[in-house]
């Protein structure tokens, strides 16, 4: 059967996602589908079988990058890897799929097994790589469910210091805060309430989907994952949760007192985002005029640093 589409998949830890184009380019469906893969590999089966039936699995190539090999459902990265490999291959033709494999490119799946290495979390570099190959220079954030990348890009080139999580952490390349699943006590050890600073609750009672529902930026088909409390998602919900963390119950102040709770919170993680990017611009690897190019399903926080880092 000749190839009419080739699909690019990522296999998450939080989320399945995948885009199908044409062979000429256009793009024919894209999906995300909500895959808590700590909770077992099933999840990522159930998964893979929604994209396969809307998609045209058999008369494809595939493109996989992953980064659900670093979930504690693994006792290793290594064999996260070879696992979440064995598993996609039982859905798209052997042949027809590549892991992608950093600076390696895309290897076939036998050689992907030796390299497993270049290939565990790298989908980060194929969203710059692109990036790159289309811009002559500028800033990639990519601001996700649970991460953020920050990606300094020119002539070509990924400007980077790490390649994998422990060096990218280290030079804040990779910036482990995200608008969906992040629990809000990562963020900040108390808040203004009520003319006082109160100290949060070291639980985790709450995520930063509550604090992006209540400011109305998070958008809906983001919004997948469970609430940490496993109930609704309504700004009733979300401030519940919130309140939750300070000690209190939603009916002890007003929404508008847990939207300024949000809101401070917000500005807290735009700071986390904020500082490594200050500190990768200060290499001076790129012009004061270069773009900043915002991916993810939190983009919409990149409208606001660029603006802040003028």
């Amino acid at each position: 059967m000749s190839i009419k589409y080739v699909i690019g998949w990522d296999l998450g830890g939080a989320h399945l996602k995948a885009a199908c184009l044409a062979t000429d380019g256009v793009v024919h469906n894209v999906m995300q589908v909500a895959c808590p893969l700590w909770e077992g590999l099933d999840r990522l089966q159930d998964a893979l079988r929604q994209v396969c039936i809307a998609m045209p699995t058999e008369s494809s190539m595939h493109a996989i990058t992953m980064t659900g090999e670093c979930v504690d459902l693994f006792l290793s990265r290594s064999r996260g890897v070879q696992t979440l490999v064995e598993l996609i291959l039982q859905h798209t033709n052997a042949s027809k799929s590549y892991l992608f494999a950093g600076k390696k490119g895309f290897l076939t799946p036998d050689a992907a097994l030796d390299n497993v290495q270049h290939i565990a979390s790298a989908n980060w570099l194929a969203s710059a790589v692109l990036t790159a190959d289309n811009l002559a220079e500028g800033l990639f954030i990519d601001v996700g469910s649970t991460t953020t990348d920050v990606v300094l890009f020119c002539d070509g080139q990924i400007l980077v210091r790490g390649y994998n999580d422990y060096d990218r952490l280290r030079f804040e390349e990779l910036v482990y805060t995200g608008v969906v699943r992040t629990p809000i006590m990562a963020l900040a050890e108390r808040v203004p309430f009520k003319g006082a600073w109160v100290r949060l609750m070291a639980e985790n009672f709450s995520t930063t989907a509550d604090i992006y529902r209540l400011t109305d930026a998070l958008p809906k088909h983001g919004d997948l994952m469970p609430s940490a409390d496993r109930c609704g998602k309504t700004k009733h919900d979300s401030a519940r949760r919130l309140a939750r963390m300070l000690g209190k119950d939603v009916e002890n102040a007003s929404l508008s007192d847990w939207q300024r709770v949000a809101s401070f919170l917000v500005e807290r993680q735009l700071n986390f985002i904020r500082e490594a990017c200050e500190n990768n611009i200060s290499r001076g690897l790129i012009s004061d005029t270069a773009p900043c190019v915002g991916a993810g399903i939190g983009r919409f926080l990149v409208r606001e640093l660029s603006l802040r880092l003028r």
